[in-house]
């Protein structure tokens, strides 16, 4: 663990010193731009892959970067939560929903029962997304490379949709007041695509 120590000096002795009036202009406040929602994925760094800098991005993280359908609720909904947050308070412009290849949270849709059934939240969140899971079924797709993309980007698509079901998101994109995104990315090459709506297809970056 001493590699974690070794890396919050690294930190203080270097990069702190080349952004300090950034970190003490926001040390009081932050005013983001962007809305992240993507997937706790390790692999997947939201500042990385858009080369942003501290207060630019307000992030969510979550297994297969889902988001709840609205519902009012006692109970304590995190993502549901940082929505509203990232919305009401902080008026971000963008709400941009990033998904990726090899999402093993994807892959879990499709797995085996008794699998599933050693992690009962894991399934529960998943349940979340079992549209996507029954629109690739109807497709009988046989390649598991071709299902595992079709998979990962049709998510990326139905949790967009979840988000108009948040009235005051809803209202906000009708007035075009934000803008909602989708990406997914591509860990092996670094490419990203963004979902063009009116060509139902995902487009290179470039």
């Amino acid at each position: 663990m001493e590699y974690l120590f070794d890396g919050v000096r690294e930190f203080n002795t270097k990069d702190y010193l080349e952004y300090k009036n950034l970190f003490r202009n926001l040390s009081r406040r932050q005013a983001p731009h962007t809305l992240f929602i993507g997937c706790s994925d390790s692999r997947v760094v939201p500042n990385l892959i858009t080369k942003t800098l501290p207060g630019e991005l307000f992030v969510i993280r979550n297994i297969a970067n889902i988001v709840p359908y609205y519902r009012q609720s006692e109970e304590y909904l995190a993502t549901t939560a940082a929505i509203e947050y990232a919305v009401k308070a902080l008026q971000v412009e963008n709400i941009l929903i990033c998904g990726h290849s090899n999402c093993g949270g994807c892959k879990a849709l499709f797995a085996d029962t008794s699998l599933t059934s050693e992690l009962p939240h894991t399934k529960k969140w998943l349940e979340l997304a079992e549209r996507v899971k029954q629109k690739v079924l109807s497709e009988h797709i046989e390649d598991e490379l071709e299902r595992e993309w079709k998979t990962e980007q049709l998510n990326v698509v139905e949790q967009m949709n979840h988000l108009i079901t948040y009235p005051y998101i809803k209202e906000k994109y009708r007035k075009k007041e934000i803008n909602i995104l989708g990406w997914y990315y591509h860990i092996e090459s670094g490419d990203v695509f963004n979902y063009q709506p009116e060509e139902k297809r995902f487009v290179k970056i470039t």
